[in-house]
């Protein structure tokens, strides 16, 4: 999920005392080639989106009470909750990929990561889902899954063991490591995200593999 992807709401400036944060902390980032200078003046806080289907369409495997409340409540205070925080933030105008990266802080994030991190997780979450999903993958999606794992099986029982390993709140992820140039499965506790390690996400889901929209989605 791209930052140009969510509804964007245009605020006024933040105060002096900010801006002027702003340009120290983006003056040091540039230097280090951390931020694309195209993204260096937007300004601009972000709006909750609505999931790509009606509240009920994943029923039975997701009621729509579930997805009220994790939708309705949960996301929508995450956002609320990071508005509040870039009114008086130097990482305020920053894309939200630009904004985990840098607010992850070397493992110790600062007050905006769990927001920041939450807002995407979340809406990657629901655009990873759709009625009557499931099924297996085509083309290149399902190559590099039979390339890395052996087989779509394979891939499936390793994602679902990740999911049993995870204990408490979290995720998991298929993400392609950059290094290796692979696919791999991935857990992060509570908001972590792979974006702070540098990985691209592919895919999101849940346990919930009837879901499942099978598809690529590179966030470079």
């Amino acid at each position: 999920m791209a930052a140009s992807a969510l509804h964007l709401r245009l605020l006024p400036s933040p105060p002096a005392g900010v801006k002027l944060q702003q340009r120290r902390l983006r003056s040091r980032i540039l230097r280090q080639g951390g931020l694309s200078r195209r993204y260096s003046k937007v300004v601009c806080y972000y709006g909750l989106t609505t999931p790509p289907y009606k509240l009920d369409a994943l029923e039975p495997y997701m009621s729509r009470r579930t997805v009220e409340l994790h939708w309705g409540k949960h996301h929508h205070d995450y956002v609320e909750g990071l508005n509040k925080q870039l009114a008086t933030s130097p990482l305020y105008g920053y894309t939200l990929e630009e904004l985990i990266k840098e607010a992850y802080n070397n493992g110790n994030p600062l007050p905006e990561y769990n927001n920041a991190a939450q807002v995407w997780n979340h809406h990657f979450f629901w655009e990873s889902m759709q009625p009557e999903g499931g099924g297996l993958p085509e083309g290149g999606v399902l190559q590099q899954i039979e390339k890395d794992f052996g087989s779509f099986t394979n891939f499936r029982e390793e994602f679902i063991r990740s999911a049993l390993q995870l204990l408490g709140s979290g995720w998991v992820w298929l993400v392609l490591k950059r290094n290796e140039r692979k696919l791999s499965v991935v857990h992060t506790r509570n908001a972590i995200s792979p974006l702070a390690f540098g990985d691209i996400v592919c895919l999101l889901d849940s346990v919930f593999f009837p879901l499942m929209r099978y598809k690529l989605k590179s966030l470079e």
